[in-house]
Order: C-alpha cells, then sequence, then structure tokens
C-alpha cells in the first residue's frame, strides 16, 4: 500500500492528475476506470490543463443510476461526457458505461482486456462504486439498492427531483480486476471510512476494506481524510508525504 497525504482537495487532484498522466504517456490507449462525484473532479480538471495527448484513452464508468432519461443531467452517462471525455479529448467511442443488469459491461471489459487503472471512491458508509454494506465481496456487475446514506449524499445533483432508488454497479470482485486501484478522498466527513477501510478488517461492512487486499494499491488524501489514522507516521516531504502504518 502507496499512501500519500497533502495539504487540500486540489492537491489531491494535481498528484492524482500526474499519476493517471504518467501511465498515459507509458500506455496512450490506457483503460482508464472513472469514478464519479465531486472528489475526482480536482483530478479531472488538472488532466484538462495538461498538455499530453488522452485521445487514445478508454475510459470505463463504475457506475450508473437505473430509471433516469437518456441524457439526463445527473446521469452519470452525462457526467462522464461533460467532466471527463469531452476536457480530455476523448472520443464518445471511448467511452464505456453501465446499462441494463450489467453482463455487458463485463463483456466489454474483457474485451478492452481489463481496466489498467481505476480511481476510486469511497463513500462515508464505506461503500465502494454502489456496492453498499453487506456486498459480497467476490460480487460482479449487477442491479443494487442504494442506501438512504448514499441517496442523501448524492442528492444535490438532482435538485428537486427524486434519487433513484437503485443503480447497476460493477461489483466488488470487478473492480479488484483493475491492475492499479487509486483510491482518493478529501474532507473530513470521509475520514472514519477511510480509517476502516484501510486499517479495520477486512468485511462486507466495509465494503472499500477489500482494497486492502489489491496487490498495486494508491492512497491519496488530504489531510482531513487522514485525520482518522491513528497510530500511522506520516515521513517524508511537505507537498506529499508517504504514510506506513507499523502493522504493514
Amino acid at each position: 500500500m502507496d499512501v500519500a497525504v497533502l495539504d487540500d482537495a486540489e492537491a489531491v487532484g494535481a498528484h492524482v492528475a500526474a499519476l493517471v498522466a504518467d501511465a498515459v504517456a507509458r500506455h496512450p490507449d490506457l483503460v482508464l476506470g472513472v469514478a464519479t462525484g465531486g472528489t475526482p473532479l480536482p483530478a479531472y480538471r488538472a488532466l484538462a490543463r495538461g498538455s499530453g495527448d488522452l485521445s487514445g484513452v478508454r475510459l470505463v464508468a463504475l457506475d450508473e443510476y437505473v430509471g433516469l432519461p437518456p441524457g439526463h443531467p445527473a446521469s452519470y452517462a452525462a457526467y462522464v461526457e461533460r467532466e471527463v471525455a469531452t476536457p480530455l479529448g476523448v472520443p464518445s467511442a471511448h467511452v464505456v458505461v453501465p446499462q441494463g443488469s450489467g453482463a455487458a459491461l463485463e463483456r466489454r471489459i474483457a474485451a478492452l482486456g481489463g481496466v489498467d487503472l481505476q480511481l476510486l471512491g469511497i463513500g462515508r458508509n464505506g461503500h465502494l462504486a454502489f456496492n453498499e454494506p453487506g456486498s459480497q465481496l467476490d460480487s460482479r456487475t449487477r442491479v443494487v439498492a442504494l442506501s438512504e446514506t448514499t441517496r442523501r449524499d448524492n442528492a444535490a445533483p438532482f435538485g428537486v427531483d427524486p434519487v433513484p432508488t437503485h443503480a447497476v454497479t460493477q461489483g466488488i470482485g470487478t473492480i479488484l480486476e483493475a491492475r492499479h486501484l487509486v483510491l482518493l478522498a478529501t474532507g473530513a466527513a470521509k475520514a472514519a471510512a477511510v480509517a476502516a477501510a484501510l486499517t479495520g478488517p477486512v468485511t462486507p461492512d466495509c465494503p472499500a476494506s477489500v482494497v486492502q487486499t489489491h496487490r498495486r494499491l494508491t492512497v491519496v488524501l488530504d489531510a482531513a481524510a487522514a485525520s482518522g489514522l491513528d497510530g500511522w507516521r506520516l515521513v517524508g516531504g511537505p507537498a506529499a508525504e508517504r504514510v506506513h502504518h507499523p502493522q504493514l
């Protein structure tokens, strides 16, 4: 586990953007798994300000709401097009978003040769993508019911419209097949979930805890999100500090 703690959300975004840009420089046709929501936006915007050519990158979204009409601005298809693909110059033909029951996404990922680098957020309740607490740790892409906590946290883009009750999400087992996981979190509201995911037991009660088992995991946090990591020792320079846990 390689963990970097930085000052704020913008610094987290710049750090993650540098990781992605370096991977694209080595593999111009990189298969990039994209997280949605507010946390990764600084990373996408930092990538868009860069000078690299990302037109060959293939984008695979983690999840999508069930029941939204085509083109709904709060859909993740619209998010990926608006916040990631268009700013980065990635053609729409290179964008894959889950639909239906999820089996088609599994086939598309396999046809692409798997996800090379997967960006991940974490929910306040420890959810990973839309794998809510109680999800099986070997689950595959499927339709799931969303918890009230998740629906409240995701309400802002919907305005007065109700947040869907279900979504299709990559399963935990699907996510773990990516070659490199990059988990990012910012803000004090995520501190407890981050601590549980990185230092607690690997359990369905905190789906994000499964990242501990991955062979190549990078975690990028701001100071607020890292504040619950009691007993961790920070070493290194002020811009990006390596974090070493005594039990790792």
